[in-house]
């Protein structure tokens, strides 16, 4: 596993229940500007559920992609799994997205 990859399953690891990060802001965490590269990652995790993929989101509070998918099935159980930690949604959007997101500013 790339150095890229352990740097964004573990800035992943401090996302809460409850909360949302992006993936703009978690390549900007590590320093990277590849935010689609964080997406690849994601797409395969060989770490889910202790590292809570689910709990990334388009920078517009958008579900985006799940289990290497953009849509169908895998992003309903995304949306789901985000729902049943508290994250509301209206059409499609994470609603008070950003009283949840996570930036690290």
């Amino acid at each position: 596993m790339s150095v890229f990859a352990e740097q964004i399953y573990q800035v992943l690891r401090q996302v809460p229940r409850g909360s949302v990060t992006t993936y703009a802001a978690l390549a900007k965490r590590i320093n990277s500007k590849a935010y689609r590269a964080v997406g690849m990652v994601l797409s395969k995790n060989p770490y889910a559920p202790i590292v809570p993929c689910h709990r990334v989101v388009r920078s517009d509070g958008t579900i985006g992609g799940f289990m290497g998918q953009k849509n169908g099935p895998a992003v309903m159980k995304k949306k789901k799994m985000l729902e049943a930690e508290g994250i509301i949604f209206v059409e499609d959007r994470v609603k008070d997205f950003e009283k949840v997101v996570m930036k690290w500013v």
